[in-house]
């Protein structure tokens, strides 16, 4: 297993440290913890809408829904131009369209591919919770592939992505099932890429969770609390989740769902080593009948029948080794490509959750560069 470097370990102490701050907040009833570790996010990194002599960048909002859009130069032989709908991470409840590391990020994006990359501000937890940030997403998704707004930013309607990351790669995978519902909407997107997205809440001990159950930046005590925090569910349920009270054999409806997310058969050794599933006989019923979403679709979408998964566009998926999310990118790309769809798994053995957008100093890591290098490449050559 990768050993971290220096550089590494000092952002995931500065990182424990807003954390530390953000919940002394909290403990003397002063603010939402989310809601101050958001402040201290945002605060220092925030950027106004600034062009440049190649990409421009402007803020407005579709359909209600805040964007910020970086629209890129057209080559000389394309009018018109590819482009990617960008859905940030963050746990659903941190960070921001309009920070330092996303803005360059697309920026980077809507240069080197001469695209139009749209970057969706959905509302964020605890301000709402499931299902509004999805809806935010597909409300701002279904405005812009409008022919006279993809004619007004001089994009090809037949090379549409969506992406995102961490929290916003669970949205983004939501949203391509959602749209195989709608015959007007199924063929609208050429393709998805998924970096290290959330994608089940049914099990909290997959191999890379065992592997990575303290790492940081996403630890899985703090994974399943991001969960509880978007579902609007109980602190209280925290320890049981961890060990799969959740989902035990006499949790009705759970059984079925795990022969989708049988890690056991669709990992490779390479991957499951001698991890051993963690499956309850008795568990704790409650969790589920008060939090049934963790079992549904939209919050997990790597729990979806096989039908749906058979109508998705190309994708791509990014997973990182240090990344308790690591099994969650592997175990769908497996089951897509049993559906038949073309996927590209880009698997980083050095790489640790959220490494794309740290690619600037100070917190400029190769492991950042080549991934996000990988991640344009891919688009650059599919989209």
């Amino acid at each position: 297993m990768p050993v971290l470097r220096e550089s590494q370990r000092s952002l995931f102490s500065r990182t424990a440290f807003l954390v530390f701050r953000s919940r002394l907040i909290h403990s003397l009833g002063l603010s939402h913890h989310l809601i101050a570790l958001n402040f201290m996010i945002t605060s220092f990194g925030k950027k106004s809408a600034q062009s440049s002599p190649k990409v421009k960048v402007t803020d407005t909002d579709f359909d209600g829904i805040e964007v910020r859009v970086f629209e890129g130069s057209p080559k000389a032989d394309e009018p018109l131009r590819r482009s990617v709908i960008f859905i940030h991470g963050g746990g659903w409840a941190l960070a921001s369209a309009k920070i330092s590391y996303y803005d360059d990020l697309c920026t980077t994006m809507a240069e080197e591919l001469n695209a139009v990359i749209v970057s969706v501000e959905y509302r964020l937890v605890p301000q709402v919770y499931y299902p509004e940030p999805i809806h935010d997403i597909i409300r701002a998704t279904k405005y812009f592939l409008q022919p006279e707004i993809l004619d007004k930013y001089k994009v090809d309607p037949r090379r549409v992505g969506i992406s995102g990351d961490s929290a916003g790669g669970n949205l983004a995978a939501v949203l391509g099932q959602q749209f195989t519902y709608v015959a007007s909407l199924k063929n609208k997107l050429k393709l998805q890429a998924l970096i290290y997205p959330f994608l089940q809440g049914l099990d909290f001990n997959t191999p890379s969770y065992q592997q990575n159950v303290n790492t940081p930046i996403l630890p899985r005590h703090v994974m399943v609390k991001y969960w509880l925090d978007y579902l609007n569910g109980s602190y209280d349920f925290v320890e049981a989740m961890i060990v799969n009270n959740h989902t035990s054999l006499d949790v009705e409806g759970a059984a079925a769902l795990r022969a989708r997310l049988d890690w056991t058969s669709l990992l490779p050794s390479s991957i499951k080593k001698n991890y051993k599933p963690v499956m309850q006989t008795v568990g704790d019923a409650r969790i589920v009948r008060e939090i049934p979403q963790l079992l549904d679709v939209t919050a997990s979408p790597l729990l979806a029948e096989q039908e749906v998964l058979q109508a998705l566009p190309k994708t791509y998926i990014l997973t990182c080794e240090l990344d308790v999310l690591r099994d969650d990118g592997i175990l769908y790309a497996k089951r897509l490509e049993s559906a038949g769809v073309n996927v590209t798994l880009d698997h980083f053995e050095d790489g640790f959750h959220g490494c794309i957008i740290f690619t600037s100093w100070p917190t400029n890591f190769s492991v950042g560069i080549r991934t996000r290098n990988s991640y344009i490449k891919w688009l650059d050559q599919n989209l």
